[in-house]
C-alpha cells in the first residue's frame, strides 16, 4: 500500500494506492496541530498502518512556523562586523509607493546574534583563524544565557572554505550537545551574504518545529504498526527520507504546491502534453506554475514573509484568491478579493463554524456554480442562507443584488489568477496560448475555463480527483537532492577543465548524499550553470545538456546567449566576456509513479439526461446542466454544464465542450 498525505490550509488530502485500487479521502485540516489532521485522514481511510510500505507527506508546518513566528529559539553566530546583516538587508523597496513601508522583520533579534572573531578572505585565504579555547567559553555562555535550542552559523566567505564553520559547529556540539546546529555550507554554499544568512537562520528556525512535528507523527504511526518508508516532500518537487529533514528542513517550505505541480506533470505527460500551466486553487490561495517540455521551472530563490530563502524551489506564483479569500471594499470604494482568508478556522460563512465574512466559496454557492450537496462528495454540510447573510451588508453598501455581487467577486478572483499566470508565462518570455491549462485543488476547475479564455488558451486537462492532486503528486515524486557552489569562472578555453571538474565533483557529492540517506535505484543528474555577462549584477540559469566531460566553450556560450535572449530580449556579441557564477547539480532517483484512475465508460454524453440548475454569470441568469464526471460518455458534452467530482466541481461554460478518457481525466476544448 502506497499513501500520500498532504496537509493544506483548509483541507488535508490523502490518496491510497493498493494494487489497481485507488481511493481518496479529504478531511478538514487542524491548523493548531497539523499532525492531527494527517492522522485523521489516515483513520478516515480505514487502512491498516502495517500495510503501508510507502508513506509520502507534505505539509505547511515549516511555512506556518515562519509566518506565525512559532519556530525555534535561535542563536546566530556570524563573522565579526556582520552582526547587522539581517537588519540592513538590501537597499530596495518591494512596495515603492507605500509611504509606511518597512523592511521585512527577521525571525531573530539583534541580541540573538553573536560575532565570532574569525575571517576567511574572498580568495579563500585565512585572514584571522578562530581561537578555539576562547570560543568554548564564549559560546557556552551565549547559549546558556539565551536558552537557545538551535544555533545557526554563517561566516563570511565560508562557501569558499567551510573550515571555520565546521570548527565552530564542533565546539557548539561539545558545549551544548542538545542544541541543533545548522551551518550555512550545509544549506546554501553560495555568495550574497544577506540571502545566505537569511536562509541559514530560517533553516535553523524551522528545524525544531519540523522535528517536533515529525516526531509526533512518526510516534503515532509507529504505535499503530507502521514500519514502512516515510518521506517528506521538498519545495523542489522531489522527496527525501524524513530523517534527512534533520539537516535542511527549510527545503520543505513549499512542499504542498510543489507536489501539485509534480502530479499535474505526471498526468499531462501521459496525455501527450509537455507544455502546461498549472492552476492550484485551494481554500487559502491559488498557486500557478509553468512547465516547459515536461520539466518544472526551478528558481534558485524564493521569499517567505518577505525574507529570502536561497534554495531550489519550483517557480510558483501565489495569489490570495482561494475559496476562503475574503471580499472587501478598500478605502477608494473598490471591491477587492483577498489576500486575507477565512482559512480552515473559522472558514467561509457557509461552513457554519463561526465565519461571518463573505468569501469566494460563499459567492459560488450564491450564484449557483457550487451546490451545497457536493461538498466532500456530500459528506460535508454547508448552509447557503449563511452565505447570503454574509454578503448582505456588502451588497447594500455597493448597491448591488447579492447574486450580482457574488458574481463580481468570482470574476475579480479570476482576474487575480490571470495576472498570476501572466507573471510566470508572459513576463518570462512564454506565450500562454502555447500551453495547456491543468487546474486542480478544490476550486481550480471552477475557474479554469474563464481564466483560459482571458489568456487565449483553448485546451484544459482536469485530472480525476483534482481536489487531491497534491496528494497524488506526492506519490509521483522522485527522490531529489541539489548541491550548489559559488565559484566565479570565466567562460574561456583555459577554464573548461575546471568547469567539468566542478560539475563532476558536485555530481559525486549529490549522488553520494542520496545513497547515504538510504535511497536506492539508478540516479539521474541535472546540471545547471548560473551565468552572466561580466559586470552584470544578476545571473540566468542555463541547463547543461549532454555529457559533462564533453562540454565545450562554444556550446555553453550559445546556450547562455539563448537563455539571456529569452529572459532579457537581447544578447551581446560573442566576444563579450561571460562568466559562470554558481554551479548547480540535481541528483534524482526515479521511484515515484502516477496512480492510474479508471472508471467504466458509457455510450452517450450525459448532458441529455442532466439535472438542471440556475446559474448567474456576467449579469445573466441561465439554466445549467448538473452531472457527475462518470456520467460523461465517449462523445463530447457541450456546456453549460456543472460536473461534480467528489473532491471538486468543474464548470464548463456554453462555449466549451468536455470529453472523458479511459483514465477518467477530462479534456475541455473551447469551441471556435
Amino acid at each position: 500500500m502506497r499513501v500520500g498525505v498532504e496537509v493544506g490550509g483548509t483541507f488535508t488530502d490523502l490518496v491510497v494506492v493498493q494494487g489497481d485500487e485507488v481511493s481518496v479521502v479529504k478531511v478538514p485540516s487542524t491548523p493548531a496541530q497539523p499532525d492531527v489532521g494527517a492522522i485523521n485522514a489516515l483513520d478516515a481511510a480505514r487502512i491498516e498502518y502495517g500495510d503501508i510500505v510507502d508513506l509520502v507527506h507534505g505539509s505547511t508546518v515549516a511555512t506556518n512556523a515562519v509566518l506565525e513566528r512559532k519556530g525555534g529559539n535561535v542563536g546566530v553566530l556570524v563573522t565579526r562586523g556582520m552582526r547587522d546583516v539581517l537588519a540592513l538587508q538590501r537597499h530596495d523597496r518591494t512596495s515603492i509607493y507605500d509611504l509606511n513601508y518597512r523592511k521585512p522583520s527577521p525571525v531573530v533579534e539583534r541580541r540573538q546574534i553573536l560575532e565570532i572573531d574569525e575571517r576567511i578572505g574572498a580568495d579563500g585565504s585565512v585572514v584571522r583563524p578562530p581561537d578555539e579555547r576562547a570560543l568554548r567559553r564564549t559560546i557556552a555562555n551565549f547559549i546558556s544565557e539565551g536558552a537557545y535550542d538551535a544555533i545557526a552559523i554563517c561566516f563570511l566567505n565560508s562557501y569558499i572554505d567551510p573550515g571555520h564553520e565546521r570548527l565552530v559547529a564542533k565546539i557548539v556540539n561539545a558545549v551544548a550537545p542538545e542544541v541543533v546546529v545548522t551551518c550555512s555550507v550545509d544549506v546554501v554554499a553560495e555568495f550574497r551574504e544577506y540571502e545566505r544568512t537569511s536562509t541559514t537562520v530560517l533553516a535553523a528556525y524551522v528545524q525544531p518545529a519540523i522535528e517536533r512535528y515529525l516526531a509526533r507523527l512518526v510516534s503515532t504511526a509507529d504505535e499503530r504498526g507502521f514500519s514502512g518508508r516515510f518521506s517528506i516532500m521538498q519545495s523542489n518537487g522531489g522527496r527525501m527520507p524524513a530523517h534527512a529533514m534533520a539537516q535542511n528542513a527549510v527545503s520543505a517550505l513549499y512542499s504542498g504546491p510543489a507536489a501539485g505541480v509534480v502530479g499535474a506533470i505526471g498526468i499531462a505527460s501521459k496525455l501527450g502534453f509537455d507544455n502546461i500551466i498549472t492552476l492550484d486553487m485551494g481554500g487559502t490561495s491559488t498557486d500557478v506554475s509553468l512547465v516547459v517540455g515536461g520539466e518544472p521551472q526551478l528558481s534558485a530563490q524564493t521569499r517567505i514573509d518577505g525574507l529570502p530563502v536561497r534554495t531550489p524551489v519550483i517557480d510558483i506564483a501565489t495569489v490570495g484568491a482561494g475559496g476562503g479569500s475574503i471580499a472587501w471594499v478598500d478605502d477608494g470604494g473598490l471591491l477587492r478579493v483577498g489576500p486575507q482568508s477565512a482559512g480552515a478556522s473559522p472558514g467561509p460563512a457557509s461552513y457554519g463554524r463561526g465565519g461571518t465574512l463573505p468569501t469566494v466559496t460563499d459567492a459560488h454557492l450564491i450564484r449557483g456554480t457550487l451546490q451545497a450537496r457536493s461538498f466532500l462528495g456530500g459528506t460535508m454540510q454547508v448552509d447557503v442562507q449563511m452565505a447570503h447573510d454574509a454578503y448582505a451588508d456588502l451588497a447594500t453598501r455597493l448597491g448591488l443584488s447579492i447574486r450580482d455581487l457574488a458574481d463580481a467577486v468570482v470574476r475579480i478572483a479570476e482576474a487575480n489568477i490571470v495576472r498570476a499566470i501572466q507573471q510566470v508565462s508572459t513576463e518570462r518570455g512564454h506565450d500562454p496560448r502555447d500551453f495547456v491549462l491543468v487546474p486542480f485543488g478544490g476550486a481550480g476547475s471552477l475557474h479554469a475555463a474563464r481564466v483560459a479564455e482571458e489568456l487565449g488558451i483553448d485546451k484544459i486537462v482536469v485530472p480525476h480527483n483534482a481536489g487531491v492532486l497534491s496528494a497524488v503528486g506526492l506519490l509521483a515524486s522522485d527522490y531529489v537532492h541539489h548541491r550548489s557552489r559559488t565559484e566565479r569562472t570565466l567562460l574561456e578555453a583555459s577554464s573548461i577543465s575546471k568547469i567539468r571538474s566542478t560539475l563532476n565533483q558536485l555530481k559525486t557529492e549529490a549522488g553520494e548524499y542520496l545513497v547515504a540517506q538510504g535511497v536506492d535505484g539508478a540516479l539521474g543528474f541535472e546540471p545547471t550553470l548560473e551565468m552572466r555577462y561580466v559586470g552584470q549584477a544578476f545571473e540566468v540559469s542555463v541547463p547543461v545538456n549532454g555529457e559533462i566531460d564533453a562540454l565545450d566553450v562554444e556550446s555553453l556560450a550559445a546556450a547562455f546567449a539563448q537563455a539571456h535572449q529569452r529572459v532579457f530580449e537581447f544578447s551581446k556579441p560573442p566576444d563579450k566576456a561571460v562568466e559562470i557564477v554558481t554551479f548547480r547539480m540535481g541528483a534524482r532517483a526515479a521511484t515515484g509513479s502516477v496512480p492510474v484512475f479508471r472508471a467504466p465508460m458509457v455510450d452517450a454524453a450525459a448532458a441529455d439526461d442532466a439535472e438542471h440548475i440556475d446559474v448567474t454569470e456576467n449579469g445573466d441568469c441561465f439554466t445549467c446542466g448538473l452531472v457527475t464526471r462518470e456520467d460523461l460518455g465517449n462523445s463530447p458534452a457541450v456546456g453549460p454544464l456543472l460536473l461534480e467530482d467528489g473532491t471538486s466541481t468543474i464548470y464548463i461554460p456554453s462555449n466549451w465542450s468536455a470529453i472523458r478518457n479511459a483514465e477518467n481525466h477530462l479534456i475541455l476544448e473551447a469551441k471556435d
